[in-house]
């Protein structure tokens, strides 16, 4: 069974940057469609990244051009960097990996705030 483990989020000023991880356990990622929601209070889960297993990608507008997603098989994880960070990127992330069926993370809060 699939278990997914995100972490690397925080407080951050906008502006600033941040780096999520989502360690995977339980099988190789390899064989996944992988990526990055998020969930901001009242609203939605909505996708804010994609990765397939042949490494295309797709982004949500509101963070293309500003995020970067990456996996690394050999480490079993998949990356999402984030920059020039705005207060409505505040969010609980959840990391999600599709095979069959979805499997996803507990999330880990961002919040962007001075």
């Amino acid at each position: 069974q699939l278990q997914l483990v995100e972490s690397g989020g925080g407080l951050v000023q906008p502006g600033g940057s941040l780096t999520l991880s989502c360690a995977a356990s339980g099988a190789a990622l390899d064989y996944y469609g992988i990526g990055w929601f998020r969930q901001a209070p009242g609203k939605q889960r909505s996708m804010v990244a994609i990765i397939t297993t042949d490494g295309s990608t797709n982004y949500a507008d509101s963070v293309k051009g500003r995020s970067t997603i990456s996996r690394d098989n050999a480490k079993n994880t998949v990356y999402l960097q984030m920059d020039s960070l705005k207060p409505e990127d505040t969010a609980v992330y959840y990391c999600y990996a599709n095979r069959v069926r979805a499997y996803w993370g507990q999330g880990t809060q961002v919040t962007v705030s001075s």
